[in-house]
């Protein structure tokens, strides 16, 4: 990446649109209605042959308090500062308003290189507002339509020779990174992957609304690059961003909070929620982030199922720690409460932080570490095999309707989360309280707690499988006796 590319304006002039055509995926969330976007959205962008960064930010409104709306603008504000280049938006067909005029000369001020453009600028609708654009004295404005594509040459024209600039500038500084390595160098000896900064630890923190998730990712961030506040549902797009955590390469999510399907009718609500669920997937690890006042709501409950079903390492956080006063005794509670409402996570580290203080962090880390490892644990068929015999003997699979039932061997399918067949007689006829018996004995055994466990039960015939190819091939003896009788030898 050669540069960074802040897309800034007013509201519902169409930067997300802008933003989601230059990263060639919908990233971003756009709808007609304005403030849709709060958040500071990263992306690779690729415009012809140009390789950059760029931004997505919340509309720029004419607030200065400690509103939400003050906070958005001096998130975007902080974005102006970071980035290399701001490429300024207004609506052509709205024309120049007091609003665009008044940021303009802001950003004259902060930023060093500003692209003006004139957005929604197809059709003679658009020509009066383009001509009022070269009022604000930043240049001859680009004429874009982000919706539909066109001006795109035109900005790669521009942006070219500032791409020129700050690739030299960066190929001065640039540290050696291409350095060889044996093969098994950045593996272990269970043979996973660890995380590199090419391919990070892929982390989404989930929850309720207001549960803290923006707040406690600032703090691991060390800065406040997520809009926060006392409002409910400030975070809308599933941001992701990666990060250095004291050593550990990571990819971290911060989703929208999921109420109950029932009380979600807003459109961008909606939107947010499936946004959320998609990080879901794409995620190695989740972090269920609750709320220690009102910890284990129903909510709660299907977001850690959604992440089993979906085979994700899952960490339960409880969040507000530093304001809970009875902490032994809350903890014991969340400890019999987790156990009896998740059986299906038995294990699951569960983690007591504090997102405003950043107490608990450190053991967060740990236990996203251990998730990760146990999630890509590897055990040998050997090992799995003697561990079978010794959980038959304890206790051996029923027999119904007198058919006697064998397991006969076990072997590891898969990894990321470990899947696991038994070959065995009969396998429609195992119930599923052995099936779980099996699934908690590896789980204590082999030290996999709250890792998704997949365990499938495999029939295979009581036959010999080596019988036949025994016959088909005989022995030096029949070749000789075959040979004397004048039979043709195999």
């Amino acid at each position: 990446m050669s540069f960074t590319l802040a897309i800034v304006g007013r509201p519902n002039v169409g930067k997300s649109t802008l933003f989601n055509r230059l990263v060639g995926k919908r990233l971003a969330l756009v709808d007609d209605q304005p403030g849709v976007t709060r958040d500071l959205r990263e992306g690779d962008a690729k415009l012809g042959d140009l390789r950059f960064t760029v931004i997505d930010t919340a509309g720029l409104e004419d607030a200065t308090d400690d509103s939400l709306q003050g906070r958005m603008r001096r998130l975007t504000e902080r974005a102006v500062d970071m980035a290399d280049i701001c490429l300024f938006m207004i609506d052509a067909r709205v024309g120049v308003t007091p609003v665009d005029e008044m940021f303009a000369e802001i950003l004259r001020k902060r930023s060093k290189h500003v692209i003006l453009a004139a957005n929604k600028g197809e059709g003679k609708a658009a020509d009066a507002g383009v001509l009022e654009a070269y009022a604000l004295g930043l240049g001859e404005p680009l004429r874009l339509s982000a919706e539909h594509g066109e001006g795109m040459d035109e900005l790669m024209h521009v942006l070219r020779p500032l791409a020129d600039e700050y690739a030299e500038k960066a190929a001065a500084h640039l540290p050696e990174t291409d350095v060889a390595l044996d093969e098994d160098d950045d593996e272990d000896e269970e043979g996973f992957r660890k995380p590199t900064f090419e391919k990070p630890l892929q982390v989404a923190v989930i929850g309720r609304p207001n549960a803290g998730k923006s707040t406690l990712i600032n703090k691991i961030l060390g800065e406040d690059r997520l809009l926060t506040g006392p409002e409910a549902g400030i975070t809308r797009d599933a941001i992701s961003l990666t990060i250095d955590w004291n050593g550990l390469p990571v990819r971290i999510w911060d989703t929208a909070g999921m109420r109950k399907r029932a009380k979600v009718q807003d459109k961008v609500e909606k939107l947010s929620v499936s946004d959320g669920l998609r990080a879901v997937k794409f995620a190695e690890v989740v972090i269920i982030l609750l709320d220690a006042a009102i910890p284990f709501e129903q909510q709660d409950l299907r977001i850690a199922d959604l992440a089993e079903r979906e085979g994700r390492a899952v960490i339960v956080a409880v969040n507000k720690w530093d304001v809970e006063e009875h902490k032994q005794e809350k903890l014991r509670e969340l400890r019999e409460a987790f156990e009896r409402l998740l059986p299906q996570l038995r294990g699951a580290p569960l983690v007591t932080v504090s997102a405003k203080t950043g107490r608990g962090l450190d053991r967060l880390q740990a236990a996203v570490e251990k998730a990760y490892e146990v999630w890509n644990r590897r055990i040998s068929t050997a090992k799995l095999n003697r561990w079978l015999t010794s959980m038959l003997e304890q206790h051996p699979p029923p027999a119904p309707g007198g058919r006697r039932i064998k397991l006969r061997y076990m072997t590891q399918a898969k990894t990321r989360p470990p899947g696991f067949v038994v070959m065995c007689s009969h396998p429609d006829k195992i119930p599923g309280s052995y099936s779980r018996y099996l699934v908690n004995g590896l789980r204590e055994d082999f030290d996999m707690p709250g890792t998704p466990i997949r365990l499938t039960m495999r029939g295979q015939s009581d036959k010999n499988p080596y019988k036949a190819k025994r016959e088909k091939k005989p022995g030096a003896l029949g070749k000789h006796l075959a040979k004397k009788r004048g039979q043709p030898r195999d």
